[in-house]
C-alpha cells in the first residue's frame, strides 16, 4: 500500500544578499544538518536526496553533501527554475509514496549575483524563447527585465480585466513587510506602508514600482521526509503529513489564450491547486495558512484567484478586506514571502516547507496562525513548472482540531 510521506525535519539559515553569503555548499550544509538534528535522525538514514539549484555546475548536491559524508546514496541534481525547490520536494515525496525508500533528502540552495536573471548561455536556442516572442508580441515595454515585464504584464492584465490597481499592489507589499518583521530568518524585516511602497522608484508607470519585485538572494533550506513505517521504528514523532501533491508543466493555454497572466502561469497553479484539491477532498476554504509564490505582488494578486482562495476578480476585494492577512480568511505568507524573506532560487520551495512545517507545529513564535492546521505550498518557475503541496498537522502533535474538515 501507498505510504503517505511525512515531513520529520526541516532547517533552514537566514538569508542574505549576493555578495555577503557563504558558498552554495557550505549553506547547503548547514541546512541539511539543522533538518536532520529538527528530525533527531543521522545522516547515514537518508536513502536518497534530490537537490535543487539554478545557477551552478552539475553536481552541485554531492559538493554539498559531500561536506556531511560520502554513504553512497544516490543524489540527483534538480534544475526547474524557480520551482527547483519544490521539484526536490515532489520527487522526495514520490519516492516514499512509491516505496522506494524510507528516508529521503529535499534540498535547496542559491548562490546569486546581483541584479536581474540572466542567460548562462548565449549560445543555443533559450528554453523561454516562446514565452519571449509572445511577450515582444503582447508587452510594449521593452526597456526593462525581462522577468519583470512578465509579471508585470500579467498584473496589468488583471488590472484591465477586473479593475484591480498598483495600489493593491502595495497593499500586498505592505503585508509582506508587515509578516516578515517577525520572522528572523528574513532578508527585509522593516515594515512598509503603502505609500511607501508606491513612493518607491518606479520601473513601469501605474504598474510596478521597485519594491513591488522580490530581491535576489542567497541561502539554503532542507526537508527530511520519512515513512509512516521509519517514523514509528525510529521514534520520529514531531511531523507534518503530506496529504496531496500535484507538479504541472504549461498548457496549450499558456500561448494560446495570449494572456500574460497565463504566461507566467495562472493555468498551472489553477489545475496543480485543483488536483491537491481533489486527492484530499476538500476546498480551498478549509486552508488555514498559505506560503504562495509572490516573486512579484502580481503574481500573488493572481495567484489568489488561481488557487481559489477568493473569486476569479476578486483578488482586490480580498485584499481590501484584509482577507490574505491575520483574522481574515487565510493568512498568506506569514514568513513574510519572496518579497521580503527573499528569493535563493532553488531554495525557495524549501524555505516555503520550513515555513508551513513550523507553523502547522505551532512553533512559529510571534507570526504563528492560530490553530493552524491545513497548510498550503505553491512553489513556480516559468518555462514551466508549478507544483502545490498540501500539509496537514499529525495528531501526535498534541493540538485540538479547528473545526474545519479534516483531510
Amino acid at each position: 500500500m501507498t505510504q503517505r510521506a511525512l515531513i520529520a525535519g526541516v532547517g533552514m539559515i537566514p538569508f542574505t544578499k549576493p555578495g555577503q553569503s557563504e558558498s552554495y555548499d557550505r549553506m547547503g550544509e548547514r541546512s541539511v544538518r539543522l533538518a536532520l538534528e529538527d528530525a533527531s535522525l543521522d545522516f547515514s538514514l537518508l536513502q536518497q536526496a534530490y537537490v535543487g539549484y539554478v545557477y551552478g555546475d552539475s553536481t552541485c548536491g554531492q559538493k554539498a553533501l559531500y561536506r556531511i559524508g560520502m554513504t553512497g546514496i544516490p543524489i540527483v541534481n534538480v534544475n526547474n527554475n524557480c520551482a527547483s525547490g519544490s521539484s526536490a520536494l515532489f520527487l522526495a515525496r514520490q519516492a516514499i509514496e512509491c516505496g522506494v525508500a524510507d528516508c529521503v533528502l529535499a534540498l535547496g540552495f542559491e548562490q546569486m549575483r546581483p541584479g536581474a536573471l540572466v542567460a548562462a548561455f548565449e549560445d543555443r536556442p533559450p528554453p523561454m524563447e516562446k514565452f519571449i516572442n509572445l511577450s515582444d508580441e503582447l508587452i510594449p515595454v521593452r526597456d526593462v527585465p525581462l522577468a519583470l515585464r512578465f509579471f508585470g504584464a500579467a498584473g496589468k492584465s488583471h488590472m484591465d480585466k477586473y479593475g484591480s490597481t498598483i495600489e493593491h499592489q502595495a497593499k500586498i507589499r505592505a503585508k509582506a513587510s508587515r509578516h516578515a518583521a517577525k520572522n528572523p530568518l528574513a532578508i527585509f524585516r522593516d515594515e512598509l506602508t503603502p505609500e511607501r511602497v508606491l513612493q518607491s522608484p518606479t520601473l513601469w508607470p501605474g504598474v510596478m514600482t521597485r519594491l513591488m519585485a522580490c530581491p535576489p538572494t542567497c541561502g539554503s533550506a532542507a526537508a527530511v521526509l520519512v515513512s509512516e513505517d521509519f517514523a514509528r521504528r525510529h521514534a520520529v514523532t514531531d511531523t507534518v503529513r503530506v496529504v496531496a501533491q500535484a507538479m504541472t508543466t504549461d498548457f496549450p493555454s499558456t500561448f494560446g489564450a495570449r494572456d500574460m497572466m497565463q504566461v507566467v502561469g495562472y493555468d498551472m497553479a489553477k489545475e496543480a491547486g485543483r488536483r491537491v484539491y481533489e486527492a484530499a477532498a476538500i476546498g480551498p476554504d478549509a486552508v488555514d495558512v498559505v506560503e504562495l509564490h509572490d516573486c512579484f505582488t502580481h503574481n500573488e494578486m493572481i495567484t489568489y484567484e488561481a488557487l481559489g482562495l477568493c473569486p476569479e476578480g476578486g483578488a482586490a476585494k480580498f485584499i481590501d478586506d484584509g482577507d490574505n492577512t491575520y483574522g481574515g480568511k487565510v493568512v498568506t505568507n506569514p514568513s513574510g514571502g519572496l518579497l521580503s524573506k527573499g528569493h535563493p532560487l532553488g531554495a525557495t520551495g524549501l524555505a516555503q516547507c520550513y515555513e508551513l512545517t513550523q507553523q502547522l507545529r505551532g512553533r512559529a513564535q510571534d507570526r504563528q496562525v492560530e490553530n493552524a492546521r491545513i497548510a498550503l505550498q505553491h512553489n513556480l518557475g516559468l518555462g514551466g513548472a508549478c507544483v502545490v503541496t498540501l500539509y496537514e498537522a499529525r495528531a501526535t502533535n498534541g493540538r485540538g482540531h479547528t473545526g474545519r474538515r479534516r483531510v
